[in-house]
């Protein structure tokens, strides 16, 4: 998930926090309330266990009077029931089984619970090799949620001592207790088929059986968060054998962007017969074209939408230096300025129907996976697009001049520069303008993407349309070149504040890099970018045509050896070679206990030595080293303040770092040294 997403997520959490009075729930820091906990029991069905085969156990929760528990998926922020396993050797336990809890409703949309006294099954498996006559223990940790006004948070711990036998033996005082909860489960979907669609903001269910019960279902109770049952806003409906069920997907921003839910959709379809839903993996609707009632606004919200995309920080700066250009040509071949409109146009058009072909296709095979901006997503465009604007912001900026020509970006529609740079202009608005489009765009382009073919490329053709037509209708009428104010000295202070729009272009697709290749890596494309800066304003101060020749070579030396320098620190990093794991005491602990080598590092972003020891000392020796003796990488970041890492430190009788310490169980701790070579962990490796 994107760092926008989770936020979108924490927000979603906070509100149903603070409104779950209203669905059921509302936290509190006080003390537990008045009202007793409730009674827990874990009862196996055997009295006796016999190698190989399976038994169940049953978890039964007697809430208070007034109190519920939750389903897996509450329906909100609360927790359903859990259980950690402390198993024997070859003993495996599988998950709850769920009974179909109770809808209820809520300020916010509906609660999944279960009140009275509701019993979870859980499968355990036996292995073969047990030895009758033995006993074996079973441990478990159940965790869980009650609520009434308020919500407790509550766990009891169980052990379990059971014979082992030649022959199993049911435990009567069991038989009732485990027939009742199985009694409750949903059926299983036996002759049932299941299909789900992605449609706008819902999801789609399709449900069919040869055999249908006859009197239906209810509701439909999803497993995923952020889903909302069939009677919160959705629909259930039957035709012939089958139901269609409409889910709708839980909303948070202001522009009613669905919050991913993954690609699966799993649950329990209620009614006098429960059934539950498998896993069924949600693929793209577009199997049926919109009709002309919907088909149409789709459309108008494409146009309008890439009209708006003109007034972005993402195009404003190529289109507002192109509609510069009619400022300069006012008076020119009319004939020429109209050519060169409808070259950018076709330029835009071409890559609206590249990117729209590789979306449609890309479509076809992944499902819902894939969306518009999926060329965001690679590393290297963005890199690419980021270099782009930066160095178009350094060029409007007066950082350097290469001339209008070579950028074909703010120039005149002058012969000279002929149409190709109409044509990448085109280009170069449609492949900026796709991080943009999310605010105006998010609804039609969602829409748009669930269509069939001719539908679907329609829709991207009337965006492409809505970003070329201020353009467009400057070139085919020109005579509202008129109403432009003439050219002047205000032009070269417009070109110059349009540097900073692409400066904030530059600035937003490095933070997407950065969520590429993780913030570690952000500090080389920094210092990149520092350097291509260097290099842009060395050539654009010395590598001028009044300048000395040797003071030209010389600055064309520098500019080359900067500028490469900056493109080497910028492009993608490789694949980390080292599986780094967050350091804790507890987990070093753990990873000693079980003994496996331990290699720590102590680091923190604002750490310099720690960066360059990152660079240099991890070659490939190193990493083959490290997988051959199996060490286990551990980083301990101090970045922020962390009292347990300075606790650490000082038990190595250090208070700086950087910090690097080998462990071994049975041997005291070896620490390296402050500027970490290859040599060095060679060594210390070889050691073990």
């Amino acid at each position: 998930m994107s760092g926008f997403s989770r936020c979108r997520l924490l927000l979603v959490s906070a509100i149903l926090a603070l409104a779950s009075p209203w669905a059921g729930a509302q936290f509190t820091l006080a003390g537990r309330p008045a009202a007793p906990a409730s009674h827990a029991r874990m009862i196996p069905e055997m009295a006796a266990i016999a190698p190989g085969g399976s038994f169940s156990v049953a978890l039964e929760l007697q809430h208070p009077e007034g109190w519920h528990s939750y389903y897996r998926n509450s329906g909100g922020v609360e927790e359903g029931p859990a259980i950690t396993w402390k198993l024997p050797t070859g003993f495996a336990a599988g998950e709850i089984q769920w009974p179909a809890p109770v809808v209820k409703d809520g300020f916010l949309g509906k609660s999944f619970i279960y009140e009275g006294s509701p019993v979870f099954l859980i499968e355990i498996s036996v292995p073969d090799d047990i030895r009758p006559g033995d006993t074996i223990t079973i441990n478990a940790n159940a965790t869980w949620q009650i609520c009434r006004e308020s919500c407790i948070n509550e766990e009891k711990s169980f052990s379990l001592n059971l014979p082992v036998a030649k022959v199993a033996e049911l435990d009567p005082s069991a038989t009732e207790l485990i027939a009742r909860a199985r009694a409750m489960m949903p059926g299983q979907p036996d002759g049932w088929t299941f299909t789900a669609a992605a449609q706008d903001t819902e999801v789609v269910l399709r449900v069919e059986s040869n055999d249908p019960p006859q009197r239906g279902f209810s509701d439909f109770v999803p497993d995923q968060p952020f889903v909302k049952s069939a009677s919160d806003g959705g629909s259930i409906e039957r035709i012939g054998d089958a139901w269609t069920i409409r889910l709708q997907r839980a909303t948070v921003d202001a522009f009613d962007s669905a919050i991913p839910q993954g690609d699966e959709v799993s649950g329990i379809l209620l009614g006098p017969d429960p059934l539950r839903m498998p896993p069924t993996r949600i693929t793209a609707a577009g199997t049926m074209p919109a009709s002309i009632a919907k088909f149409l606004p789709i459309l108008g919200g494409m146009l309008l939408g890439g009209l708006i995309l003109n007034l972005m920080p993402c195009v404003f700066p190529v289109i507002g230096l192109k509609i510069m250009g009619f400022v300069q040509q006012a008076g020119s071949d009319r004939r020429k300025v109209m050519l060169h409109g409808l070259t950018f146009t076709a330029g835009v058009l071409a890559s609206f129907g590249a990117l729209s072909s590789i979306l449609f296709a890309a479509r076809a095979a992944a499902g819902t996976a894939i969306g518009w901006g999926y060329q965001l997503q690679e590393p290297w465009v963005v890199c690419a697009l980021m270099l782009l604007m930066f160095l178009l912001a350094l060029n409007l900026a007066g950082l350097f001049e290469v001339g209008t020509s070579a950028t074909s970006v703010g120039g005149s529609l002058a012969a000279k520069q002929g149409f190709v740079g109409s044509f990448f202009s085109g280009v170069l608005a449609t492949v900026v303008a796709t991080p943009c489009s999310a605010p105006f765009l998010g609804a039609a382009i969602g829409a748009a993407i669930a269509l069939p073919a001719v539908q679907f490329f329609a829709a991207f053709g009337f965006m492409a349309l809505g970003l070329s037509l201020p353009y467009l209708v400057l070139s085919i009428f020109p005579r509202l070149i008129d109403l432009l104010p003439r050219p002047g000295a205000w032009m070269e202070s417009f070109k110059q504040g349009m540097s900073f729009l692409l400066f904030a272009t530059a600035g937003y697709l490095l933070w997407i890099y950065g969520g590429l290749i993780e913030l570690e890596n952000l500090l080389d494309p920094l210092l990149g970018l520092c350097l291509i800066a260097i290099a842009a304003w060395v050539h654009g101060r010395w590598n001028l045509p009044h300048r000395k020749t040797t003071t030209r070579i010389t600055a064309l030396a520098v500019t080359i050896a900067c500028a490469a320098s900056g493109l080497l620190l910028t492009k993608p990093p490789k694949p980390a070679a080292i599986d780094w794991q967050v350091w804790s005491a507890a987990t070093e602990q753990r990873l000693l206990d079980e003994g496996t080598p331990v290699y720590i590092d102590f680091t923190a972003k604002w750490c310099a030595t720690c960066q360059v020891n990152k660079k240099r000392a991890y070659n490939k020796q190193v990493v083959m080293l490290m997988r051959e003796k199996r060490v286990a990488a551990l980083r301990a970041d101090k970045t922020k303040p962390n009292p347990e890492i300075e606790k650490a430190l000082l038990g190595y009788g250090r208070s700086a770092i950087p910090v690097n310490v080998l462990l071994a169980p049975g041997r005291d701790p070896l620490i390296l040294p402050e500027l970490l070579a290859p040599a060095d962990l060679v060594r210390a490796l070889e050691g073990l």
